[in-house]
């Protein structure tokens, strides 16, 4: 690890005008000195390009891509990504916000890490309302602001799989190889955190920094606010993403242990596609489940 290494932060943007000015102070404001920012905002139908351009001109070298069209996160990500010089990358939603000392305490657990294979880094982050106002911690805290529960670390494959683990994707610090080694984001999907931490888990070890390293905006317009939407287009792409990702986990389990953690996060999903009215994802799952039990017998 470089003692002062490039960390790029990609902040995109879709409808986050009342937002994007503050998450951009907040990654030029970081202690980390070194530090690239790289913005995008994708086909916005609010004046976030209007918001964006003006906190511009102050900051005349800090690429900015505009879509035409809007693309959705993945490829928009994926567009960036080939822009960016960091050996390390954030990926930064413009409703969100770095805490100053976020990318500090993040390359500070990589160097003190005892995994020689690590990939990512992650956090502890601060659910906020559109207002700004607490909510609660993403992992559960005390009065210190520390973890009550220890997060786990190193090969992390199965808690991700079992649904023990959520990371908090803004609140992570990836290192580039890791979107090189796996072709960057899945553009067939409609979200993608939990589809790169799967992918990663399977090639590189986790490290836990317990810190709040951010915080995390609640929009009731956000896509994780769709998640139980009954007869909801979104819902449907988004419920349908996680599927796609689960076949991908069929592919990379290689043992009885890992197809009964998928078991668990299978079950969940079916509950959900039998709330939302989404009966032919949930027929997609009983077939699912009954291929995943079939491993577990053998």
């Amino acid at each position: 690890m470089q003692k002062n290494p490039l960390v790029t932060v990609i902040c995109l943007c879709y409808n986050h005008a009342s937002f994007v000015v503050e998450a951009l102070d907040s990654v030029i404001n970081q202690t980390h000195s070194n530090v690239e920012l790289i913005i995008a905002d994708d086909c916005s139908t609010d004046n976030s390009q209007k918001v964006i351009e003006s906190w511009l001109k102050n900051h005349s070298d800090i690429p900015f891509i505009l879509n035409t069209q809007n693309r959705g996160n993945t490829k928009t990500f994926n567009q960036c990504l080939k822009l960016a010089n960091g050996e390390y990358i954030i990926d930064l939603a413009a409703d969100d916000v770095l805490h100053p000392e976020c990318i500090t305490k993040q390359l500070k657990g990589f160097a003190e890490s005892t995994y020689k294979n690590l990939g990512l880094v992650y956090g502890n982050a601060e659910w906020i309302s559109e207002k700004g106002q607490h909510i609660h911690d993403y992992f559960e805290t005390d009065k210190n602001r520390k973890g009550v529960t220890l997060q786990p670390t190193g090969n992390i494959y199965i808690n991700l799989l079992n649904g023990k683990t959520k990371l908090c994707s803004v609140a992570a610090l990836v290192k580039r190889e890791v979107f090189d080694k796996l072709n960057g984001y899945d553009e067939n999907l409609a979200y993608e955190d939990y589809d790169l931490w799967i992918r990663a888990s399977r090639v590189y070890n986790f490290d836990f920094v317990d810190e709040i390293l951010v915080q995390k905006r609640r929009l009731n317009n956000s896509m994780y606010t769709l998640l139980l939407q009954k007869n909801n287009l979104k819902t449907r792409r988004f419920n349908y993403s996680t599927y796609l990702i689960l076949q991908k986990v069929f592919i990379l389990n290689q043992n009885k242990e890992e197809f009964k953690a998928m078991l668990k996060r299978i079950r969940v999903e079916m509950k959900i596609a039998f709330h939302t009215r989404d009966f032919l994802l949930l027929t997609k799952y009983v077939f699912l489940d009954l291929k995943v039990r079939a491993k577990t017998l053998y």
